[in-house]
């Protein structure tokens, strides 16, 4: 890590973000900025539940989970597979994986960079 410069650093952080992988990340960070979507992850961290148990488990309306749940998905932090008339919702592990490593490059490099002051 010694020798690294703070523009090859930069570089090394953005070399594997494509303009896609940006999206991707937003997505996600943005899913996980709400109180609600958080418990709803929570529940589903240990099995799949279907709507109507993600509403008696949460206490919320099903038209009010049914928009966290769009975020989820479209951030693709969960699953949906559908049986019969009912929707079961789960954790898509490789999407979290994808929002671990990003975080992870910066928690690499951190030690390594050092202060600045800007010159006048």
């Amino acid at each position: 890590m010694q020798g690294y410069t703070r523009k090859t650093i930069q570089q090394k952080l953005m070399q594997n973000l494509t303009a896609a992988s940006v999206q991707s990340v937003a997505l996600g960070f943005h899913a996980l900025s709400e109180p609600l979507r958080i418990k709803i992850l929570d529940l589903l961290r240990s099995q799949e539940l279907c709507v109507c148990d993600l509403c008696d488990a949460l206490e919320t309306s099903q038209s009010k989970l049914s928009f966290h749940l769009k975020v989820l998905r479209e951030a693709e932090l969960v699953r949906a597979r559908q049986e019969g008339r009912w929707i079961y919702y789960s954790i898509n592990l490789p999407q979290f994986v994808v929002l671990e490593q990003y975080l992870a490059e910066y928690r690499r490099f951190s030690p390594i960079l050092t202060t600045r002051s800007c010159q006048e």
